[in-house]
């Protein structure tokens, strides 16, 4: 049976500028846990803090927008039969973009090391993401 976005899970994305600084109001500030921090040249651009039951994402946006970002992430199993199943129910994603020199394109879906990653938005214009960790090759 394929998998849809009731079997998801949740985590807020929200943007940063200075990671070391984020990482410390999440944990010492909130008492959430570290759970992931980027490595190498993906250190200062994005970690996963959990509090309670709950994950945030902190990221580093290459060019910061003059608003406030943060949006829900639906933590998958399988990224491919999500996305087909939105997009049968007349979600159209955005086009994926390429983080690294390793990231794999598959139509609106971005394979990275880490996991995989596909964008939309609903009807107010609220940006939400599908997530995939480790993706399959």
């Amino acid at each position: 049976m394929p998998e849809t976005l009731s079997d998801a899970r949740l985590a807020t994305l929200v943007t940063i500028k200075d990671m070391d600084r984020a990482i410390k109001f999440y944990t010492n500030t909130l008492g959430g846990k570290l759970q992931y921090r980027g490595e190498g040249e993906m250190k200062d651009s994005w970690a996963s803090v959990k509090l309670g039951k709950n994950e945030f994402w902190l990221i580093v946006p290459e060019t910061l927008e003059k608003r406030t970002l943060a949006y829900s992430t639906f933590m998958v199993k399988d990224i491919r039969s999500v996305v087909s199943d939105l997009k049968v129910r007349g979600v159209k994603f955005q086009r994926a973009e390429r983080m690294s020199n390793e990231t794999k394109v598959e139509g609106p879906i971005a394979f990275e090391s880490v996991g995989a990653s596909a964008f939309f938005k609903d009807t107010e214009g609220n940006v939400l993401m599908v997530w995939q960790n480790s993706p399959p090759a």
